[in-house]
């Protein structure tokens, strides 16, 4: 399920800063409007993925034209932003030589991953590349 954000543009003194009005304490800043419009997407998805971890609900999205304008703000722009629902993720049983497990372990641990990651990265790379 896709659900779509407003994110709330502001000039500041020395730069750029968004918000997210349905989403308090989600914050960015660039040095131009073009910075903040392009993190918005990654702040506000690193933001509900971390509270969706913490078994928070999300906020309801409010339309475009129903979130009020803040007479202290100086507005450059209102943006919709992307927010993919995360898939829920099923438990499955696969057969592995213990040798490959083993160097599987190591180079997701090398890279960042959990075992589940890093198999599952690869097979999406694996289809998208077919």
């Amino acid at each position: 399920m896709v659900r779509f954000y407003v994110a709330v543009i502001e000039r500041g003194a020395d730069g750029y800063y968004g918000f997210f009005p349905d989403v308090p304490g989600c914050t960015m800043a660039g040095d131009t409007m073009q910075d903040v419009a392009a993190n918005a997407e990654a702040t506000l998805h690193g933001h509900l993925t971390l509270s969706l971890e913490h078994g928070e609900a999300l906020p309801e999205v409010s339309a475009l034209d129903d979130i009020a304008v803040d007479p202290e703000v100086t507005e450059a722009a209102r943006v919709l932003v992307r927010f993919d629902m995360p898939e829920r993720s099923v438990r499955v049983n696969i057969t592995l030589s213990e040798a490959l497990l083993a160097e599987v372990d190591r180079f997701a641990k090398g890279h960042g991953f959990t075992r589940s990651g890093l198999l599952a990265q690869a097979v999406r790379e694996h289809i998208r590349a077919d």
